[in-house]
């Protein structure tokens, strides 16, 4: 019969099994999660969720997901103490009542985890194992950095309203606030991000937003050559360095790759070593199976309970270090670790912000008087518990070892003498026939006699242009 599709029952009996149909599964979706761990890079912790407000949305391709059915979710996985984990969030999903379908319900269920749990519209961009930063300068401008700079992105918030809830809940998971009384917050939350954020009216056009990508692994010095990194000449220097139990720091720019060149250098320390790290957020993850880290702690809300990189250089004395290592010499620390470095514990270091390795000595002065320290006293410190520099630069064809300095007293003053420069070689010499990239051409520094007689290597560099033996 012609109208026999349109009875009541009929309609009834088919949304009855269109329902269950949607059931089974959304069900199945939440089996699926069950039998899958839920992705430390798709959280932030489970702190992250009790600050949260109501959950907003990114302009983004895929099933919609509405701000009521956000809140829905939200709020019945919030009414259950315990982390937030996928398959909570799934049951949450499958129980809402939205007939999403079985994919409709997987994206569902992870676009809702990175809202609650994770970094919101922000979360695909740090799924990008090439990923290192990730700043957001307004809402519709965010961009990031793969190593070759930064470049934009066709992610955005919703508005500033969803942009700043995402700030705030995201340092409060680092146990901290960004609120009016302080607008200016640097933390570090799991599973290794950094984050800063900055609200207005120190920011005068709306909250800002970066993220550091903690890459939970670290490089070996071939991974580094292959990768272009470092050449073959700066590769057999650098064992050398580490194997002679050279004291060194390595400099650089903000994001030019030191921590990850210093995580790789660790890793070529003896497995005996005792390696002592001091960072003031753990970041090193060096390949070496004797490792401590001893992490810096901020004051709390009251103003009490910071423990700061210098008393840990202290606490990291009494623990017998093989090496010594400060993950980053910026303030009252340095007096410490140059005294530390002078009193038998060799091969040890850090990194260092400077332009050039030439400009260490001035740095090193610079944070040494803070420390209440003469200039002469750091020149003479510095020049005996110091061998060497390691440079790193962060071009336009990205990051680069380009220089080993030799550390030495001239006429009273510290200076970094170059031993052995890299650089790309003139657009005439490209590496690839008919043109291309250019070659990295080494060359040896005033200094690099006496740096390879201590390394046990040849002090005759080679003649003219030709690279240099690995």
């Amino acid at each position: 019969m012609a109208g026999r599709g349109r009875h009541p029952g009929g309609w009834r009996r088919e949304s009855r099994e269109a329902w269950r149909r949607e059931s089974r599964a959304a069900w199945a979706v939440t089996r699926h999660a069950a039998g899958r761990p839920f992705d430390a890079r798709r959280q932030a912790g489970p702190g992250i969720v009790a600050a949260t407000g109501p959950a907003t949305g990114a302009r983004q391709d895929g099933p919609t997901l509405d701000r009521a059915l956000l809140e829905s979710v939200r709020q019945a996985v919030l009414a259950e103490s315990g982390p937030v984990t996928e398959l909570r969030v799934a049951a949450a999903v499958s129980g809402s009542g939205r007939l999403l379908g079985a994919s409709g319900s997987l994206v569902a269920m992870d676009r809702i985890s990175a809202e609650l749990n994770g970094l919101g519209p922000l979360q695909s961009l740090a799924l990008d194992p090439n990923v290192t930063d990730i700043f957001v300068n307004a809402p519709g401008s965010v961009w990031l950095d793969r190593g070759a700079g930064p470049e934009p992105v066709d992610v955005a918030f919703d508005s500033e309203v969803s942009l700043r809830a995402l700030a705030v809940r995201l340092i409060a998971a680092g146990g901290r606030r960004l609120d009016d009384s302080s607008p200016c917050v640097d933390v570090k939350i799991a599973p290794g991000y950094r984050v800063h954020a900055v609200l207005p009216p120190i920011s005068s056009k709306g909250t800002l937003l970066s993220i550091r990508i903690g890459r939970r692994r670290s490089f070996t010095l071939a991974e580094l050559q292959a990768a272009g990194c470092v050449h073959p000449a700066m590769s057999e220097v650098l064992r050398r360095i580490i194997g002679c139990r050279l004291g060194f720091l390595v400099s650089g720019a903000t994001g030019a790759g030191k921590t990850t060149l210093l995580s790789t250098l660790l890793g070529l320390c003896q497995p005996a070593e005792r390696l002592v790290l001091i960072e003031d957020a753990a970041e090193l993850e060096p390949a070496h199976p004797h490792v401590l880290t001893l992490e810096a702690r901020h004051a709390n809300a009251e103003g009490a309970g910071s423990v700061d990189l210098q008393e840990l250089v202290r606490q990291a004395l009494r623990m017998n270090p093989g090496r010594l290592i400060v993950g980053e010499c910026r303030g009252l620390e340095v007096r410490e670790l140059l005294m530390a470095l002078n009193t038998g514990h060799s091969g040890g270091g850090g990194t260092i912000h400077a332009n050039s390795a030439a400009d260490v000595p001035a740095r090193l002065a610079a944070l040494g008087v803070l420390a209440g320290m003469s200039i002469e006293a750091v020149a003479l410190q510095a020049a005996s518990a110091l061998d060497a520099v390691i440079h790193v630069d962060r071009g336009i064809g990205g990051r680069l070892v380009s220089e080993i300095g030799v550390v030495a007293l001239r006429e009273g003053r510290l200076a970094v003498i170059p031993a052995l420069v890299v650089r790309p070689a003139p657009p005439s010499d490209t590496g690839a026939p008919g043109g291309g990239v250019p070659a990295l051409l080494p060359s040896a520094g005033p200094a690099w006699p006496e740096l390879a007689a201590r390394l046990g290597l040849d002090p005759l560099p080679p003649a003219g242009r030709e690279p240099w033996p690995s």
